[in-house]
């Protein structure tokens, strides 16, 4: 059952541009949160906290929107605990196929990879397709040949491997009814952020949908659907149901409604997580920053693994409503 208000919250506007800025999430969805362990709560905050971390030391050096957006995404993709790298979700067929999408805002620059399975942080073969600049999304066999060509790391299928994703497939491929093992609170992550320069980016990765069709792709690595940055606007990192984020082509209908429509940030991703889609059913939110500052972090589920930090403040990390 989708929540009409939760986690509708926006970050006050800095009265002006704060040097650098970083959002991350890790995934939303209809979790029982209220059953969680403090232990478990913490494990999923450390996560992001250790995230942030990372990012935020490329942006105090003074480093770019996409090194901070890779630095802190390939932590998360290396975390068990979320749905992306390590620990990533299994299709029907028993294997692990991950996507990733990164996108700059001052040219638009953008790469995807999709249906990867031995890439080990799938954000980098993003980033090596955006930095070749003669595609912008590869696939499968191709992607993996091309990245591993560009000195991306590769490993063995058995390094994604955790005992608790494979379970749930097991469970699920005994009965075929995916919908009675609903996934524990983890999900696909992502990041946006704020430069020194006033340079935008973003960057999505995922494993997917549970028991997912072999061949499926979701909105994660779509630009404009799970990933968009535009320095005139804004930067979008999506996560939920894919295929209604595809529908809705979430992260770009963001920014077209603020370069358009004059929306703020807030009332921009507003209308589109906690009406448009919510309207529809469809589960979900997204991290955002514009080019001032501000921050948003709308979903319309029980939760979303969420946090931010700005310059010259402590980091703020939350897992189901807004503290």
């Amino acid at each position: 059952m989708i929540l009409s208000l939760a986690g509708f919250a926006q970050k006050a506007m800095p009265e002006e541009r704060p040097p650098y800025v970083l959002v991350v999430h890790g995934g939303a969805g209809a979790m029982e949160w209220e059953n969680m362990s403090d232990e478990a709560r913490r494990g999923y905050e450390a996560g992001l906290l250790e995230a942030l971390s990372a990012g935020e030391e490329v942006l105090k050096k003074g480093g770019t929107s996409i090194d901070t957006v890779v630095a802190a995404i390939t932590r998360l993709e290396d975390n068990p605990l979320f749905n992306a790298g390590r620990g990533a979700v299994y299709n029907e067929a028993g294997h692990i196929a991950h996507d990733a999408s990164i996108m700059e805002g001052k040219q638009g620059k953008a790469g995807a990879v999709g249906m990867v399975g031995i890439i080990k942080h799938p954000i980098l073969a993003a980033k090596a397709v955006m930095d070749d600049g003669r595609h912008v999304f590869l696939v499968g066999r191709g992607a993996e040949l091309f990245a591993s060509s560009k000195g991306v790391d590769t490993v063995s299928p058995d390094y994604f491997y955790t005992k608790e994703r494979h379970d749930a497939w097991e469970k699920t491929r005994k009965t075929r009814l995916e919908r009675e093992f609903p996934l524990q609170p983890k999900g696909t992550v992502g990041a946006v952020a704020l430069d020194m320069n006033g340079n935008l980016a973003a960057g999505t990765s995922t494993g997917g949908m549970h028991y997912k069709r072999v061949g499926r792709l979701g909105d994660s690595p779509v630009i404009g659907a799970g990933t968009w940055a535009d320095n005139n606007s804004c930067a979008v990192s999506a996560t939920g149901h894919g295929e209604y984020f595809i529908r809705n082509t979430v992260a770009s209908d963001i920014s077209a409604r603020m370069k358009y429509l004059g929306q703020s940030l807030q009332e921009a991703a507003n209308e589109v997580v906690m009406v448009r889609l919510a309207t529809l059913d469809a589960g979900g939110g997204i991290i955002a920053v514009d080019r001032k500052g501000n921050i948003a972090m709308p979903f319309n589920t029980a939760g979303m693994f969420r946090g931010y930090v700005r310059a010259g403040e402590k980091p703020y990390v939350a897992v189901s409503k807004e503290k």
